[in-house]
């Protein structure tokens, strides 16, 4: 039987199905190089404030690079009846080391030691997941670059509105993609802060130099309160947020590419590699990528409410609930970075149908709002304009004509205001381009939002 680090208290041995419940090490594993990394830092600044010797702080390091070469190596054998990713550390370091091992654990607690842990792993990953969001943006932006000419139908009610260009389109997820990275880069300024030295919750006697630890962590700062150091995970609430609303966009995005690669729309093509056929009907190509992701929305949804409902109603400071903090942040971590990296790559192969896009685009009365503006132009109010075109619109669905296609008669049927040069404001390039303010769907301000997205 392993014997507990903690056991001294104790006159029975853990049940064997409590400790199988209790334990965290099934999934802490991947915060092992994590713990060694801060467990490191607290020996060598124990060894510099003479709480234990230099030579013991030595022989522990050493000590932890050999336990970190197995874990790399992936020679580590991990024991539940050890419960944690820091028990079983330091149990290794011990029987490798001998008794200066136990040394390590002064002035310090589990509390504070998983704390400090996870906000290493996190900033780490928050680093790699930065990396994703901008070549997910870069990805959207190669497809504006490349689409410039391409006027598709803009949509509201998901009914035709007004047409735009199909770089423009991409550019307002690139948008959404810029609004998450700096959400996420608020994050990591905001979390970057030391908590060890925390203790288990009331600090430590012990003469320690939590700033001088946190410098050699990386850390901007040490947490100000050991209650709330050992306590608080609004870092991972606000993670899942981020999260929740990275795949929200996501999610948009594939519920718009899931439409435009159906027969119906016919807009754009998937990749083969990123398509998948059925089992019974051999002209089918689904659209998986799209439609994986837009499903695993929810189950990221579910680890903040998750984690929301875990924290809601505990007391200062830490509680063993505070367990269930990591495998929902751990599956979203995975399901994001997943999800980003084939996403990006999937974007940049994906080929546009410009035709069929124009074709939609021609539909649907798209340029009414031109003709009204044209109204306004000429003088007329722009309440009597819309009453003026809606007539116009009634007409057309009546008659079965286009708005282009109606002659100059039949526009002056509902406003002698129009003349000919009426033609030249409801084509879509004249639609598209007479919007060229900043923000603005014309090919003018488009350029210089690319242009201002690549100098920047």
């Amino acid at each position: 039987m392993i014997s507990k680090l903690w056991g001294g208290r104790f006159t029975q041995p853990t049940d064997k199905f409590v400790e199988e419940f209790t334990a965290s090490i099934g999934f802490e594993q991947r915060l092992g190089s994590y713990d060694i990394q801060g467990s490191k830092a607290h020996a060598e600044m124990l060894g510099r404030q003479g709480i234990i010797s230099v030579a013991e702080a030595q022989q522990i390091i050493a000590g932890l690079d050999e336990i970190l070469s197995d874990i790399e190596a992936g020679k580590m054998e991990f024991s539940v009846a050890l419960e944690d990713i820091h028990m079983n550390i330091e149990a290794q370091l011990i029987e490798r080391i001998g008794a200066v091992g136990g040394k390590l654990h002064t002035g310090r607690s589990r509390n504070d030691q998983v704390a400090v842990d996870i906000r290493l792993y996190l900033r780490d990953e928050i680093d790699t997941i930065l990396d994703y969001l901008k070549k997910m943006e870069a990805a959207l932006i190669q497809q504006a670059e490349k689409n410039l000419d391409i006027i598709m139908p803009g949509y509201t009610h998901l009914q035709t509105a007004q047409p735009v260009l199909y770089s423009h389109h991409m550019l307002a997820y690139r948008e959404m993609i810029s609004r998450d990275s700096s959400r996420l880069s608020d994050l990591r300024a905001r979390f970057n802060l030391m908590p060890l030295g925390a203790g288990a919750l009331a600090g430590t006697t012990f003469p320690i130099d939590r700033e001088w630890t946190a410098e050699k962590l990386g850390f901007d700062g040490v947490t100000r309160n050991s209650l709330d150091s050992v306590s608080d995970r609004d870092f991972a609430i606000e993670f899942c947020s981020f999260a929740g609303i990275l795949m929200m966009h996501l999610s948009r995005l594939s519920e718009e590419l899931i439409l435009w690669s159906s027969a119906d729309f016919n807009f754009i093509e998937l990749s083969d590699a990123f398509c998948t056929g059925s089992s019974i009907m051999p002209q089918k190509k689904n659209p998986d990528v799209p439609e994986l992701v837009r499903g695993k929305t929810g189950r990221v949804y579910g680890n903040l409410m998750s984690l929301l409902t875990l924290m809601k109603s505990l007391p200062l400071a830490y509680n063993k609930d505070m367990q269930e903090d990591k495998e929902p942040l751990f599956d979203t971590i995975d399901t994001i970075k997943g999800s980003l990296k084939i996403f990006a790559a999937m974007v940049v192969e994906m080929k546009v149908k410009g035709d069929n896009m124009r074709v939609a685009a021609a539909r649907g009365f798209s340029t009414a709002t031109d003709v009204a503006d044209y109204c306004v132009r000429k003088g007329l109010p722009f309440r009597q304009a819309h009453e003026v075109v809606g007539k116009t619109v009634r007409y057309c669905v009546e008659t079965g004509k286009d708005i282009p296609e109606l002659s100059l008669d039949e526009f002056r049927q509902f406003s002698e205001l129009i003349e000919e040069d009426i033609y030249a404001s409801v084509t879509l390039e004249a639609s598209v381009n007479a919007r060229k303010a900043t923000g603005g769907t014309a090919r003018e301000a488009v350029e210089r939002e690319l242009a201002r997205l690549k100098s920047s």
